[in-house]
Parts: structure tokens; C-alpha cells; sequence
């Protein structure tokens, strides 16, 4: 009876050292994908950064350029509404002169296709 009872015994520790083993290995496989999860969390941060540090870099010269030409832009604009009050200035009494004497100063004239009824 009693190398039945040692027999059990040994039974329930060899079974006790498996459950044992795999609580271990479950909690070394929680440990790993844990690890796992944090390293790729890390890489894909890392690759976030770098990705919106390129586009920055590309926004920045995009948008440089942009203010570059934008300011090319306003120069020009303004040195045309220079150039056009200037001449507007210049020009003003000549053709208000030409607009007055055209309107005031009429000479009738029988119209060439006008034919005379005889």
C-alpha cells in the first residue's frame, strides 16, 4: 500500500512541477509579447518621427519657395499700380482735355450715304 501511496505521491509532485512549468513558460511567453509589443512601438514612433521630420523638411522648401515667390508677386503688383498711377497722373489733363473738346466742340456734317430727295 504504502509504494501505491509513494507511487500517487510522485505522480501528484511530477504533475504539480509540469503545472509548475507551464505557468512559467505562460508567463515568460506574456513577458516576450509584451516586449515585442513595446519594441514595435518604439520602431514605429522612430519611423513617425523620421517620416514628419522629411515632410517638414519638404514643407519647408515648398513653402519657401512659395513665400519667395509670393513676395516676387506683391513687388510687382505694386510697382504696376506705381507705374499705372503715374501715368494716370501724367495723362489725366491731355484726355480730359480731348474728352471735353470732342464732346463740346460739334461741326454737323450731312451723313455720306444721306441722299437728297429731288
Amino acid at each position: 500500500m504504502t509504494s501505491q501511496s509513494q507511487g500517487i505521491q510522485q505522480l501528484l509532485q511530477a504533475e504539480k512541477r509540469a503545472k509548475d512549468k507551464l505557468e512559467e513558460a505562460k508567463k515568460r511567453k506574456g513577458k516576450r509579447l509584451k516586449q515585442a509589443k513595446e519594441e514595435a512601438t518604439a520602431e514605429i514612433d522612430h519611423y513617425r518621427l523620421q517620416r514628419e521630420k522629411e515632410f517638414r523638411s519638404k514643407q519647408t522648401n515648398v513653402m519657401g519657395s512659395q513665400g519667395n515667390l509670393s513676395a516676387k508677386i506683391e513687388e510687382q503688383t505694386t510697382e504696376t499700380i506705381r507705374n499705372l498711377t503715374s501715368s494716370y497722373h501724367k495723362n489725366m489733363e491731355s484726355m480730359m482735355k480731348k474728352l471735353l473738346s470732342t464732346i463740346c466742340d460739334i461741326s454737323p456734317e450731312i451723313h455720306p450715304n444721306f441722299r437728297h430727295a429731288v
